[in-house]
């Protein structure tokens, strides 16, 4: 089995604006796990907020490359590998993530299976993914949801304006709204919009507070008039546990718990806690985006709406349209990478 390591810059439509930062690029580095004329494909993105670069990913991958490439696959399943790895990369979960997902590409592609079918999953499509709405004016926010009609959107707030921005959207559809704090919100703030944004046709609150106020969510989970869901707040597979009682749900990221082993047993844990599911997408290309489908049999929510933010994706795989999860015909994640120059090439 070969490591190759392909690095990319991918450009938005639109800035993207949450309340703790901007950007126009993002860069994401995809792994390829070759095993003779058959490839599986993984990806993991910056993300300065947790403190991890392409260069630290790259680093650490390629100082482990030896027991990465010596792996017998057929005599290893995705959850083994994860295990072996995970000593090796436990400090770099973005990396794991990566390789953790390109291994369950190739495995069940050399099963000649679908990741969902290796699994056992039956795919009804009964869960819609969301397009999100970045923090903008109101003018530019209306044009987005004009130009991308949508059932559910998920919007970023954190500014001075929210409940005057999400009445103004409103206005001009039926849609459910999902909204998304980003830790920019108190206690107080919580209490007083939730009962506004209920009234509104909200769904959830995902991350009012940032993520050590744990008293301030003990008091929301018991007032609140919406439910809220856990993100900075749940990021390993312990934070399941430790988020019972202070939020209704989890949202599980990928790159953040390092694949998608961990994320399985986070939503078993999950579901035997009675805590809603949801599984979210970083800014990335179809080739994470892909992976997250195979996991909606599990859920109540999916965010996977990352590749649709691109001005020009970098693979093919599973789409979305108007909410709606259409699946590759292809085996494994269903991905195919696009012909397009890296910046950087490992192998």
């Amino acid at each position: 089995m070969q490591l190759i390591i392909r690095t990319y810059n991918l450009e938005l439509r639109h800035t993207f604006r949450i309340s703790r930062q901007s950007f126009d690029h993002k860069k994401v580095m995809v792994v390829e796990l070759k095993d003779g004329t058959i490839s599986g494909y993984g990806e993991a993105s910056e993300n300065p907020y947790y403190n991890h670069n392409l260069g630290d990913m790259i680093r650490d991958l390629l100082a482990v490359k030896s027991n990465i490439e010596g792996n017998a696959l057929n005599s290893e399943t995705p959850e083994t590998f994860w295990n072996r790895m995970y000593p090796l990369l436990k400090h770099n979960l973005f990396a794991l993530c990566a390789l953790d997902i390109a291994y369950h590409d190739l495995y069940s592609r050399q099963k000649n299976k679908k990741l969902y079918e290796l699994w056992g999953y039956h795919i009804e499509n009964n869960i819609l993914s969301n397009f999100t709405i970045g923090i903008d004016s109101v003018e530019n926010m209306l044009s987005k949801m004009k130009d991308t009609p949508w059932p559910i959107y998920k919007i970023k707030l954190g500014t001075k304006e929210d409940l005057k921005i999400i009445k103004a959207l409103r206005k001009h559809t039926n849609a459910v709204f999902r909204i998304d704090a980003n830790c920019a919100w108190s206690v107080e703030e919580t209490l007083s919009n939730a009962l506004t944004l209920k009234d509104l046709g909200v769904e959830f609150l995902e991350q009012p507070l940032p993520a050590e106020e744990v008293d301030g969510m003990k008091y929301l989970y018991k007032k609140s008039a919406l439910p809220l869901i856990a993100d900075e707040s749940c990021q390993k597979e312990s934070d399941v546990d430790t988020c019972f009682g202070l939020f209704h749900g989890v949202n599980i990221k990928l790159v953040k718990c390092g694949g998608l082993t961990p994320a399985r047993r986070m939503l078993h844990r999950a579901q035997e806690l009675g805590m809603k599911k949801m599984v979210g997408c970083m800014t990335e290309s179809s080739v994470g985006i892909s992976a997250i489908a195979h996991l909606v049999p599990e859920l109540d929510y999916v965010d996977m709406d990352g590749a649709i933010l691109l001005k020009q994706d970098i693979a093919e795989g599973v789409s979305l349209k108007k909410g709606k999860i259409v699946y590759s015909g292809l085996n494994g994640t269903g991905v195919k990478l696009l012909d397009l120059k890296p910046i950087t090439k490992h192998s």
